[in-house]
């Protein structure tokens, strides 16, 4: 049965798996604001989606507040003091798995306290974490892709140091679909957050258990890297467009990339709905919008370019958009980004809404369980370069660049848009397929995410960066495609190599509309 869009009047939340988005719309239900409700999806996806996301990795949020001021959070962590190339001596690559892979401080749970800081809500911690505690104890069926990719990654991650195997292995095998997952270890420590508060993750007694296992198990990541970190609350990059402005995250993440597709595509034609002229107009607008990121987006603190000033400069957008040929693809491939991930949004009566997204980057991340805790450490660091300078290279305290990036719309007409997807690499261009579908061309919200989509680069284990697109196009698109360059591979239908997108808006008149990826688990409540 084809999902259809969600409507209601009070609120709505939106998110990867449903138990998640039940979650948010309960705090909404008993008076919490939608930043409040974005807490417990989050806390909750931790439980129910752990090969997502979890508390051991990033986070980052863009709330637009009923005022119309837009804001960003920040939980994003930089390397351990110890992370230096010497620690990697003789080695060509940071390893995808293991200690080493664990060299990034997670900043997820840094995000969320600065998000309630920020708020003003009412409702207890206790109360935002209840369900995800629930979860955790109770335990929670596994679906269909949770057993899909513990079966898949199961050899590389029972191998790691840590609680892993005895968490999602406990009868020596992966867990499949239907079973259930407990997780007690993770719930005590979601208990002891609303018991410690947030700070105890970084400066607290929590910090000091998670400090020990991470030096147990290997990484380098220590209890003064912990308490030295804070989240930060960069202003959201945005640009104009003939719809509305759009925002999106700061660096170190690809936000702006998202931008830029989005801008250039504005300054083209666009033929018809899923023509050839719109998706070679999307797929030539993200080729240029990556060769600028590829060059230029990183750890703000060394970044050359700035996203906001070529976001302003008009001139310069429309020279970038004027070499983009309406009927001939730019030579590919460039290098790409891999990346996993949970985006989720809330709305909120009162007219707050909020776009958010959290990552541990691979499959369960480095694959460090922390005993302790049973959280599960991220893998973000993975992604720095062993070089002395350049891009992304290894040093301690540095950012690595994020993939991750929530995406936020304010329309002309008064309608405010959260959107966002997982998918790495294919992150922005999800994200530039379902809003020009609404936007642009006036498609329904859940017709525009549960219509076939495209990504062009390289998925999960592949080298292969061609234009991946799934069937549902009309047979001559894919001609057309070919004939104009483009490296066209058909992946067949729907798949979640093209992320899990989701969407909320929010009406002028307060009405509210939602929908979700029939590609993932998600679901969309509302009230």
């Amino acid at each position: 049965m084809a999902l259809s869009t969600v409507r209601g009047t009070q609120g709505i939340v939106t998110a990867p798996h449903y138990l998640a988005a039940e979650a948010g719309r309960s705090v909404l239900q008993d008076g919490g604001s939608a930043v409040e409700a974005c807490v417990a999806v989050a806390a909750a996806l931790a439980v129910v989606y752990p090969h997502m996301t979890g508390i051991g990795g990033d986070g980052f949020w863009v709330i637009r507040e009923a005022d119309g001021r837009v804001h960003g959070v920040h939980g994003c962590g930089g390397a351990a003091e110890k992370a230096d190339l010497a620690l990697y001596a003789g080695l060509e690559t940071v390893p995808w798995r293991g200690p080493l892979a664990a060299n990034t401080v997670a900043g997820t749970i840094s995000g969320w306290q600065a998000a309630l800081e920020s708020d003003g809500g009412t409702l207890p911690l206790s109360r935002l974490l209840r369900d995800a505690i629930h979860h955790a104890e109770a335990g929670v069926a596994v679906t269909e892709g949770g057993a899909e990719i513990a079966a898949a990654k199961g050899p590389e991650l029972r191998i790691q140091p840590g609680a892993y195997a005895d968490i999602f292995e406990p009868d020596a095998r992966p867990l499949a679909k239907g079973d259930v997952l407990r997780q007690p270890a993770f719930a005590q420590t979601l208990r002891r957050l609303c018991d410690e508060g947030l700070d105890s993750y970084y400066r607290g007694d929590l910090a000091a258990d998670i400090a020990a296992d991470l030096a147990t198990l290997g990484s380098p990541v220590s209890a003064s890297d912990l308490a030295a970190h804070r989240a930060t609350r960069p202003a959201p990059p945005h640009v104009s467009t003939r719809h509305g402005m759009l925002y999106n995250s700061a660096p170190p993440t690809q936000g702006v990339a998202s931008l830029l597709i989005l801008t250039l595509f504005d300054r083209l034609q666009a033929g018809e709905l899923d023509s050839f002229e719109h998706l070679h107009a999307l797929v030539e607008s993200t080729k240029q919008a990556f060769l600028w990121r590829d060059r230029h987006c990183g750890d703000p603190a060394l970044m050359e370019g700035d996203p906001q000033a070529l976001l302003d400069n008009t001139a310069a957008l429309d020279a970038m958009a004027a070499k983009i040929d309406p009927a001939k693809a730019l030579a590919w491939p460039q290098p790409s980004q891999w990346g996993d991930t949970c985006w989720f949004g809330a709305a909120d009566a009162r007219g707050q809404v909020v776009s958010c997204i959290q990552s541990t980057y691979f499959e369960f991340g480095s694959g460090l369980v922390l005993p302790k805790t049973g959280i599960t450490w991220q893998n973000r660091g993975a992604s720095f370069r062993l070089a002395d300078d350049g891009w992304n290279a290894l040093k301690p305290f540095r950012k690595p660049f994020h993939t991750l990036n929530p995406a936020l719309a304010v329309f002309d007409d008064g309608r405010v848009m959260a959107y966002g997807t997982m998918g790495g690499e294919g992150q922005p261009q999800t994200q530039a397929a379902l809003f020009s579908r609404y936007a642009r061309f006036g498609a329904d919200l859940q017709e525009a995410i549960s219509a076939p989509r495209w990504l062009l680069g390289r998925t999960w284990g592949q080298e292969s960066t061609t234009l991946k697109i799934e069937d549902g196009f009309a047979p001559e698109v894919y001609a057309q495609l070919a004939a104009a360059g483009h490296d066209v591979e058909r992946v067949g239908p729907m798949t979640a190599m093209m992320g899990h997108a989701g969407a909320v808006v929010r009406l002028a008149d307060g009405r509210f509309e939602g929908a979700t990826d029939p590609r993932s688990d998600g679901g969309v409540a509302a009230w």
